[in-house]
């Protein structure tokens, strides 16, 4: 692409059409109908379905609209978070049982693609969580040696040396290797999974918000402008873009807007220098970036870049300008060179950053996915449908509190006092 940037996600403007969906009013009685049409309300459809299930999915603009279509296009295995600090605050159990669950959430996407013959470049590229800084190599490492005793010996720890053959950028000092972490088209594989599900029964509407729900019948009624129907239970897969409908669940979690931009694509000399590794890369700072090659070879970088819980034009511009900066300060080689994309999205964040799934306010639930729902959502939506047919669930976060978010009402002069708050921390690690 030439010419000017795009304010648009890459992922939506390469994805292929869904040519799946309902063209007629909303209506109907359902088992099950989901609200939200990304990777965890989709792969709810698909195992319903699969189940045999009358299952509904309703999505307020095109597939993968959210989060699913906004991301950085990693599928990290594990949690983000420092291990020790996850087995204090949740247990042994608990942090083992979390962590496997990303990992089988990225070997479920794995069976997916085969079983349903999703074209997406799924490979399992590896995963860099980079020391930014000297000081932050003891604790680092120190995680590497906690994860590769307890829960993950496939990883590995990358010295400073290691890194020439995988990043060309004298920015770091070492490394965490994740041998089992992956990536994707997440545009062709939204397409896939919606394209699944269909092909299984379930019926797609795009383009119909839910405007009103009410118990009916034993169920519930929910309508949009093209209609209504009537389901038994409903499934929420909103996360992040949840509205005024569901105030109950606003109320339990932040959102913070995140920004990516692509490059124009690189050539194989830029490729060679830049990311010869071709992995996914994660840094270590707090308000840290991350960054990976597309499948046409563009350097797609991201990152939190500002604290706001806003993603516009304006907003994306704005943040933009900053990734360019720390894109340039990373890769000095590639400083100046043409931004093709430019996009933001929200990014469903809970006070302590793990994720929630559970029943309340009368819907099945999956939320907080904390900037890590490309791994772990659709596995998530599978332990919802299996709630929904009443069979064992296996969900990595039973019995996790979901608790008003503090301050909640302030929260749009509270974001940039944390974003302020962490910058310190990062400046001063």
């Amino acid at each position: 692409m030439t010419g000017p940037i795009r304010f648009a996600s890459y992922w939506h403007d390469t994805m292929p059409a869904f040519d799946h969906g309902q063209q007629g009013p909303v209506a109907g009685r359902f088992d099950t109908a989901i609200i939200g049409g990304g990777f965890t309300g989709l792969s709810a459809a698909l195992t319903l379905a699969r189940a045999g299930q009358r299952v509904a999915l309703l999505e307020a603009g095109g597939l993968g609209h959210g989060a699913s279509g906004r991301n950085g296009g990693h599928l990290n295995n594990g949690i983000a978070h420092d291990y020790p600090a996850a087995v204090a605050h949740l247990g042994a159990d608990q942090a083992a049982g979390l962590y496997r669950a990303y990992d089988a959430s990225i070997d479920l996407i794995e069976r997916i693609i085969a079983d349903e013959g999703i074209e997406c470049g799924f490979r399992r590229s590896g995963k860099l969580k980079l020391a930014s800084k000297p000081s932050h190599v003891a604790g680092l490492r120190a995680n590497f040696q906690a994860l590769n005793a307890g829960v993950d010996p496939q990883t590995e720890w990358l010295d400073r040396a290691a890194l020439t053959s995988e990043i060309g950028s004298d920015s770091f000092h070492g490394a965490i290797l994740y041998r089992r972490s992956a990536m994707m088209d997440m545009g062709r594989y939204v397409t896939g999974l919606g394209t699944a599900a269909a092909r299984h029964g379930a019926q797609i509407w795009e383009n119909a918000r839910v405007t009103a729900r009410a118990p009916k019948d034993g169920g519930w009624q929910l309508t949009t402008p093209r209609g209504s129907l009537q389901a038994q239970r409903v499934i929420l897969a909103t996360d992040a873009y949840t509205d005024g409908l569901f105030p109950f669940f606003r109320r339990r979690m932040l959102t913070v807007g995140s920004f990516l931009l692509t490059t124009r694509p690189l050539s194989a000399d830029e490729v060679a220098r830049t990311l010869p590794g071709e992995r996914t890369c994660v840094t270590s700072m707090n308000i840290g970036n991350y960054f990976r090659l597309t499948p046409d070879r563009r350097l797609l970088f991201g990152g939190r870049a500002r604290f706001t819980a806003q993603s516009d034009t304006q907003a994306d511009a704005r943040s933009g300008a900053i990734l360019q900066r720390a894109l340039a300060g990373i890769f000095p080689h590639l400083a100046g060179i043409g931004i093709d994309h430019c996009w933001g999205g929200l990014v469903g964040m809970t006070p302590d950053r793990y994720p929630r799934a559970g029943q309340a306010d009368g819907v099945l639930y999956a939320l907080g996915y904390s900037g890590h729902g490309a791994q772990i959502s659709t596995l998530m939506g599978t332990v919802l449908a299996r709630m929904a047919l009443g069979l064992p669930a296996d969900n990595p976060v039973e019995g996790l509190p979901l608790t008003p978010v503090p301050l909640h009402g302030a929260r749009r002069w509270f974001l940039p006092v944390v974003g302020a708050w962490y910058g310190a921390r990062d400046r001063l690690s």
